[in-house]
């Protein structure tokens, strides 16, 4: 199962493996996980259950009986596959970005994986999902998916038209 939540990208990997760090390595609860992000990094307490769920499907996290711990290891090349395979909709906006640079709002456009239930329960789920797409695009920049330009984002895979 691949999981929602999308936190804002960090600047960098480094800053990734500094929230992954502060995850305990010792199963604790969701509520000390997410004070121990908020205090140890620049982790809003809002978000840090987010980034829990979203390092999960990045398999940098684990939830067991007991609550959450750190998975070993440190995030490496894999990283991308993980994003992959582990977050809804990152595979879909690969799919979409080409070696024509796009805006987020035209790769929102084009994203037809906005789960149906999901539109009838929010009434603002475009803005939701928008934002949710962009942040996507950012960590997709982040695991040399995808590249920044001025007018837009595109694909790094070269494999696409």
């Amino acid at each position: 199962m691949r999981t929602k939540p999308v936190p804002e990208p960090p600047g960098n990997l480094a800053e990734l493996e500094r929230i992954h760090e502060a995850v305990p390595l010792v199963p604790e609860p969701e509520e000390s996980c997410c004070e121990r992000l908020a205090s140890r990094t620049d982790v809003d307490p809002d978000a840090a259950s987010d980034w829990l769920t979203f390092l999960r499907g990045l398999g940098l996290v684990r939830e067991g009986e007991s609550g959450f711990y750190r998975s070993h290891g440190e995030p490496d090349p894999a990283l991308s596959e993980a994003l992959l395979a582990g977050v809804y909709g990152a595979r879909e906006v690969t799919e979409i970005l080409s070696a024509d640079p796009l805006t987020p709002e035209e790769v929102f456009e084009r994203f037809e994986a906005v789960p149906r239930w999901e539109r009838h329960r929010n009434p603002d789920w475009k803005a939701l999902w928008r934002k949710r797409v962009k942040r996507l695009l950012g960590w997709l920049v982040l695991v040399d998916l995808a590249e920044r330009r001025e007018e837009g984002y595109v694909s790094r895979s070269g494999l696409r038209p």
